[in-house]
Protein backbone atom coordinates (compact mmCIF):
# COMPACT_ATOMS: atom_id res chain seq x y z
CA UNK A 1 0.00 0.00 0.00
CA UNK A 2 1.04 3.59 -0.68
CA UNK A 3 0.10 6.87 1.00
CA UNK A 4 -2.90 8.74 -0.40
CA UNK A 5 -2.70 12.44 -1.18
CA UNK A 6 -5.38 14.26 0.85
CA UNK A 7 -4.33 17.79 -0.10
CA UNK A 8 -1.60 19.45 -2.16
CA UNK A 9 -0.65 23.01 -3.07
CA UNK A 10 2.63 24.82 -3.80
CA UNK A 11 3.77 24.70 -0.18
CA UNK A 12 2.44 21.61 1.57
CA UNK A 13 1.33 18.04 1.02
CA UNK A 14 -1.04 16.22 3.38
CA UNK A 15 -0.89 12.44 3.17
CA UNK A 16 -2.96 9.60 4.58
CA UNK A 17 -0.32 7.04 5.57
CA UNK A 18 -1.20 3.34 5.55
CA UNK A 19 -0.39 1.14 8.53
CA UNK A 20 2.81 -0.86 8.16
CA UNK A 21 4.80 1.86 6.40
CA UNK A 22 7.79 3.45 8.13
CA UNK A 23 7.95 7.25 7.76
CA UNK A 24 11.68 8.09 7.73
CA UNK A 25 14.66 6.22 6.34
CA UNK A 26 16.98 4.64 8.89
CA UNK A 27 19.61 1.93 8.90
CA UNK A 28 17.16 -0.48 10.55
CA UNK A 29 14.63 -0.09 7.72
CA UNK A 30 17.05 0.23 4.81
CA UNK A 31 15.52 -2.69 2.91
CA UNK A 32 11.93 -1.49 3.23
CA UNK A 33 10.11 1.25 1.36
CA UNK A 34 9.46 4.30 3.53
CA UNK A 35 7.28 7.38 3.09
CA UNK A 36 10.50 9.32 2.52
CA UNK A 37 11.48 6.99 -0.34
CA UNK A 38 7.99 7.18 -1.82
CA UNK A 39 8.06 10.99 -1.78
CA UNK A 40 11.38 11.17 -3.57
CA UNK A 41 10.26 8.64 -6.18
CA UNK A 42 6.98 10.42 -6.97
CA UNK A 43 7.63 14.14 -6.47
CA UNK A 44 10.21 16.83 -7.14
CA UNK A 45 10.15 19.34 -4.27
CA UNK A 46 12.78 22.03 -3.74
CA UNK A 47 13.15 20.84 -0.14
CA UNK A 48 14.74 17.61 -1.38
CA UNK A 49 17.93 19.66 -1.84
CA UNK A 50 18.19 20.16 1.93
CA UNK A 51 19.31 16.89 3.51
CA UNK A 52 18.54 18.06 7.07
CA UNK A 53 14.85 18.55 6.19
CA UNK A 54 14.01 14.81 5.90
CA UNK A 55 12.42 15.29 2.44
CA UNK A 56 9.96 17.75 4.01
CA UNK A 57 8.39 15.35 6.51
CA UNK A 58 7.46 17.60 9.42
CA UNK A 59 6.43 15.02 12.04
CA UNK A 60 6.18 11.25 12.40
CA UNK A 61 3.72 8.44 12.87
CA UNK A 62 4.61 5.01 14.23
CA UNK A 63 4.96 2.28 11.62
CA UNK A 64 1.65 0.61 12.51
CA UNK A 65 -0.25 3.87 13.01
CA UNK A 66 -2.26 5.04 10.01
CA UNK A 67 -3.51 8.51 9.23
CA UNK A 68 -2.62 12.09 8.46
CA UNK A 69 0.97 13.10 7.85
CA UNK A 70 2.14 16.63 6.96
CA UNK A 71 4.90 17.30 4.42
CA UNK A 72 6.47 20.66 3.51
CA UNK A 73 7.54 21.32 -0.07
CA UNK A 74 9.92 24.20 0.68
CA UNK A 75 12.48 24.84 3.40
CA UNK A 76 10.55 27.97 4.45
CA UNK A 77 7.33 25.99 4.91
CA UNK A 78 9.26 23.29 6.78
CA UNK A 79 10.71 25.79 9.26
CA UNK A 80 7.31 27.43 9.75
CA UNK A 81 5.52 24.15 10.42
CA UNK A 82 8.26 22.84 12.69
CA UNK A 83 7.94 26.02 14.74
CA UNK A 84 4.17 25.48 14.99
CA UNK A 85 4.75 21.97 16.32
CA UNK A 86 7.32 23.25 18.81
CA UNK A 87 4.99 26.01 19.99
CA UNK A 88 2.11 23.50 20.23
CA UNK A 89 -0.05 25.35 17.75
CA UNK A 90 -0.73 22.23 15.69
CA UNK A 91 -3.79 20.25 16.78
CA UNK A 92 -3.80 16.48 16.34
CA UNK A 93 -6.45 13.92 17.18
CA UNK A 94 -6.25 10.15 17.12
CA UNK A 95 -8.78 7.34 17.39
CA UNK A 96 -7.84 4.30 19.47
CA UNK A 97 -9.67 1.21 20.64
CA UNK A 98 -8.40 0.27 24.09
CA UNK A 99 -8.91 -2.54 26.56
CA UNK A 100 -11.46 -2.07 29.33
CA UNK A 101 -14.00 0.61 30.12
CA UNK A 102 -12.19 3.91 30.67
CA UNK A 103 -13.24 5.91 33.74
CA UNK A 104 -13.68 8.82 33.92
CA UNK A 105 -14.95 9.16 30.39
CA UNK A 106 -12.77 12.22 29.74
CA UNK A 107 -9.56 13.46 31.26
CA UNK A 108 -5.87 14.02 30.74
CA UNK A 109 -2.77 11.94 31.35
CA UNK A 110 0.29 13.85 32.51
CA UNK A 111 3.25 11.53 32.93
CA UNK A 112 6.87 11.85 31.72
CA UNK A 113 7.82 9.56 28.85
CA UNK A 114 11.31 8.34 28.00
CA UNK A 115 13.22 5.55 26.32
CA UNK A 116 13.65 2.47 28.51
CA UNK A 117 17.32 2.02 29.48
CA UNK A 118 17.01 -1.78 29.24
CA UNK A 119 15.20 -1.80 25.88
CA UNK A 120 16.08 1.08 23.55
CA UNK A 121 13.21 0.28 21.16
CA UNK A 122 10.54 0.90 23.77
CA UNK A 123 9.38 3.77 25.92
CA UNK A 124 7.76 4.07 29.31
CA UNK A 125 6.65 6.40 32.09
CA UNK A 126 9.37 7.17 34.60
CA UNK A 127 10.76 10.22 36.47
CA UNK A 128 13.69 10.72 34.10
CA UNK A 129 11.45 11.03 31.05
CA UNK A 130 10.36 14.14 29.17
CA UNK A 131 7.16 16.02 29.99
CA UNK A 132 4.20 14.49 28.17
CA UNK A 133 0.47 15.21 28.19
CA UNK A 134 -2.40 13.44 26.43
CA UNK A 135 -6.06 14.44 26.65
CA UNK A 136 -8.75 11.89 25.95
CA UNK A 137 -12.52 11.47 25.74
CA UNK A 138 -14.71 8.43 25.29
CA UNK A 139 -16.62 8.09 22.04
CA UNK A 140 -18.43 4.94 23.13
CA UNK A 141 -18.01 1.67 25.02
CA UNK A 142 -18.48 -1.74 23.45
CA UNK A 143 -18.25 -5.41 24.28
CA UNK A 144 -16.65 -8.19 22.27
CA UNK A 145 -17.22 -11.72 23.62
CA UNK A 146 -16.87 -11.27 27.41
CA UNK A 147 -14.48 -8.31 27.28
CA UNK A 148 -15.12 -4.56 27.41
CA UNK A 149 -13.42 -2.00 25.16
CA UNK A 150 -13.53 1.77 24.76
CA UNK A 151 -13.18 3.78 21.58
CA UNK A 152 -11.28 6.93 22.52
CA UNK A 153 -10.48 10.22 20.83
CA UNK A 154 -7.03 11.37 21.95
CA UNK A 155 -5.37 14.77 21.67
CA UNK A 156 -1.63 14.71 22.43
CA UNK A 157 -0.42 18.06 23.73
CA UNK A 158 3.20 16.99 23.37
CA UNK A 159 4.87 14.85 20.74
CA UNK A 160 6.92 12.17 22.45
CA UNK A 161 7.67 8.92 20.64
CA UNK A 162 5.00 6.27 21.38
CA UNK A 163 3.35 8.81 23.73
CA UNK A 164 -0.28 7.76 23.25
CA UNK A 165 0.52 4.05 23.48
CA UNK A 166 2.66 4.49 26.60
CA UNK A 167 0.13 6.78 28.31
CA UNK A 168 -2.74 4.38 27.67
CA UNK A 169 -0.76 1.48 29.06
CA UNK A 170 0.05 3.67 32.09
CA UNK A 171 -3.69 4.36 32.47
CA UNK A 172 -4.31 0.59 32.49
CA UNK A 173 -6.03 0.57 29.10
CA UNK A 174 -3.51 -0.46 26.43
CA UNK A 175 -4.36 -0.08 22.75
CA UNK A 176 -5.83 -3.18 21.11
CA UNK A 177 -3.23 -5.27 19.22
CA UNK A 178 -0.28 -3.27 20.57
CA UNK A 179 2.58 -5.79 20.48
CA UNK A 180 4.88 -3.46 22.43
CA UNK A 181 2.67 -2.26 25.25
CA UNK A 182 -0.38 -4.54 25.59
CA UNK A 183 1.71 -7.62 26.36
CA UNK A 184 2.59 -10.48 24.05
CA UNK A 185 -0.28 -12.78 25.03
CA UNK A 186 -2.92 -10.04 24.93
CA UNK A 187 -1.79 -8.65 21.59
CA UNK A 188 -1.70 -12.15 20.10
CA UNK A 189 -5.32 -12.72 21.15
CA UNK A 190 -6.29 -9.26 19.84
CA UNK A 191 -4.86 -10.01 16.42
CA UNK A 192 -7.25 -12.90 15.97
CA UNK A 193 -9.96 -10.28 15.34
CA UNK A 194 -8.03 -7.01 14.86
CA UNK A 195 -5.32 -7.23 12.18
CA UNK A 196 -3.06 -4.46 13.50
CA UNK A 197 -2.57 -1.73 16.08
CA UNK A 198 -5.89 0.08 16.53
CA UNK A 199 -4.51 3.63 16.37
CA UNK A 200 -5.35 6.15 13.65
CA UNK A 201 -4.35 9.81 13.20
CA UNK A 202 -7.78 11.15 12.27
CA UNK A 203 -7.43 14.95 12.44
CA UNK A 204 -4.79 17.59 11.77
CA UNK A 205 -5.20 21.36 12.16
CA UNK A 206 -2.55 24.05 11.69
CA UNK A 207 -1.86 27.50 10.25
CA UNK A 208 -1.00 27.34 6.57
CA UNK A 209 2.68 28.38 6.27
CA UNK A 210 1.96 30.79 3.39
CA UNK A 211 -1.58 32.15 3.87
CA UNK A 212 -1.42 31.95 7.71
CA UNK A 213 -5.06 30.78 7.64
CA UNK A 214 -6.16 27.92 9.90
CA UNK A 215 -6.67 24.72 7.90
CA UNK A 216 -8.06 21.36 9.00
CA UNK A 217 -7.98 17.85 7.57
CA UNK A 218 -9.73 14.66 8.62
CA UNK A 219 -9.28 11.00 7.82
CA UNK A 220 -11.95 8.36 8.54
CA UNK A 221 -11.07 5.05 10.17
CA UNK A 222 -9.53 2.65 7.65
CA UNK A 223 -11.80 -0.20 6.63
CA UNK A 224 -9.84 -2.87 8.51
CA UNK A 225 -10.34 -0.98 11.80
CA UNK A 226 -13.95 0.02 11.14
CA UNK A 227 -14.72 -3.64 10.46
CA UNK A 228 -13.39 -4.56 13.92
CA UNK A 229 -15.94 -2.23 15.50
CA UNK A 230 -18.73 -3.72 13.42
CA UNK A 231 -17.93 -7.29 14.50
CA UNK A 232 -17.54 -6.48 18.20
Amino acid sequence: MEPKVVFEDEFILVLDKPAGMVVNRAETVAAKATVQDWLEMNFQFSIFNFQSCRSGIVHRLDKETSGLLLVAKTSEAFENLQAQFKERKVKKRYLALVHGQVEPEAGEIKAPVGRLPWNRERFGVFPGGREAETRYKTIYNLQFTIYNYTLLELSPQTGRTHQIRVHLKYLGHPVVADEFYAGRKTSREDRKWCPRLFLHASYLGFFHPQSKKWVEFESPLPRELANCLNTS
